[in-house]
């Protein structure tokens, strides 16, 4: 199909609550693009933060083929040797990551699925009902998450929300304390804000938080949705900063390209009841099988270092670019944002006609989330043509 073949069928029967760009991107593979038009396009977004691994992985694809062949979906009503693998993999993964010693581990579809798992489970284990998030913070666009989430242009459309749930300012130690008491469920936050415009927070407001929650019996819930799987130059951000949550949520690039969010918490906190959470097709033995394949080939390749050396490399290079146009480069590893002094859609737009395919994270940041596979040559193109654009 051509481009406006695609556009006039798509646009006959979608919904229209996602906005598009005028592309149709048909093909991907590691950290390029291509379009129905023949046009290629190095991937800074890895198709909205989930690509870590690249698209079309080797390994990843072939875990896919084999289970195919296999057994697709089964729900966890009964036990399976795919998601039984994908448990202790994983398990092992979160519980060094976070010096725990145990977890308990619910598989979903998605991120904003696992924020609302971490709510109901917050909920249920403290017998509270007050839920504590950041403005700025994005968790999700599912009534439970979209009442976490602070930008009234998501929110107030779909009023009344979840109720019970407050917003305080972000990395600010004075508001935290005050804000979480004994009536707190749960406090959730992200290490780097991504969709609020990429900004991460301190050592002392993480450290301030933890205690804030110990002291008062409340959970922390650490969404590691964007920052989770190597992206910032650990296996989570929270590593950056010696942190311990309660909770934490992953999705996107934890399945490879498949839907999958996991909500997982210390083993302490105990289990849900059974018949208390559930999902249909989360933790099915596809999304496992390529979920456990993305596990090895994030050590096999090393791509958490691989993300921390690229990306202290690239922002010191945009940081150098000769324009007024920068008023800031700042992120961890490789989930970086460039905030610029005038809107960022016509900086998109132009990088966009000349091959780069990047994001936006508010009105004027420019985010670059490219594939962790990405090859160091072609992040010096892409940083030759954002000088070029804004020059």
């Amino acid at each position: 199909m051509n481009y406006q073949e695609i556009v006039d069928l798509e646009g006959r029967f979608s919904s229209n609550g996602v906005g598009r760009r005028p592309v149709a991107i048909v093909r991907a593979s590691g950290a390029r693009l291509w379009d129905s038009e023949g046009n290629e396009y190095i991937d800074c977004a890895a198709s909205q933060g989930w690509a870590n691994v690249g698209h079309s992985h080797p390994a990843v694809t072939a875990a896919i083929h084999q289970q195919l062949d296999v057994y697709v979906a089964g729900q966890e009503s009964s036990f399976n040797d795919q998601r039984a693998l994908w448990l202790r993999d994983i398990a092992g993964v979160l519980n060094t990551s976070l010096s725990w010693d145990g977890c308990f581990i619910h598989p979903s579809n998605s991120g904003t699925e696992a924020n609302e798992a971490a709510i109901k489970f917050a909920r249920y284990a403290t017998g509270r009902q007050k839920i504590i998030a950041a403005m700025r913070g994005f968790h999700g666009r599912t009534m439970g998450a979209l009442s976490l989430t602070w930008n009234p242009k998501y929110r107030e459309p779909f009023e009344p929300l979840v109720p019970g749930i407050s917003h305080i300012p972000y990395d600010n130690i004075e508001a935290a304390a005050e804000a979480i008491d004994d009536d707190t469920a749960a406090v959730i936050v992200e290490i780097v804000q991504g969709e609020g415009g990429v900004y991460p927070g301190s050592g002392e407001y993480f450290n301030s938080l933890r205690e804030n929650c110990t002291r008062h019996g409340a959970l922390l819930i650490v969404d590691e949705i964007q920052t989770g799987v190597g992206r910032t130059g650990r296996w989570l951000a929270s590593e950056h900063f010696g942190l311990s949550p309660d909770v934490v949520t992953l999705g996107k690039s934890i399945g490879g390209g498949l839907p999958m969010g996991v909500t997982a918490w210390r083993s302490e906190l105990g289990q849900f009841k059974p018949g208390l959470h559930g999902s249909t097709f989360g933790g099915n033995p596809l999304v496992c099988a390529a979920s456990r394949a993305v596990i090895q080939v994030m050590a096999a390749e090393n791509l958490p270092q691989r993300a921390a050396e690229l990306g202290q490399w690239l922002q010191a290079e945009l940081a150098a670019l000769p324009t007024k146009k920068i008023r800031e480069v700042r992120g961890l590893g490789l989930m970086i944002g460039v905030e610029l002094r005038g809107k960022v859609t016509p900086v998109l737009q132009e990088l966009m006609e000349r091959g780069v395919w990047a994001l936006p994270a508010g009105l004027n940041v420019l985010r670059l989330l490219p594939p962790l596979v990405i090859q160091r040559d072609d992040l010096e193109q892409v940083m030759q043509t954002i000088g070029e654009v804004l020059r």
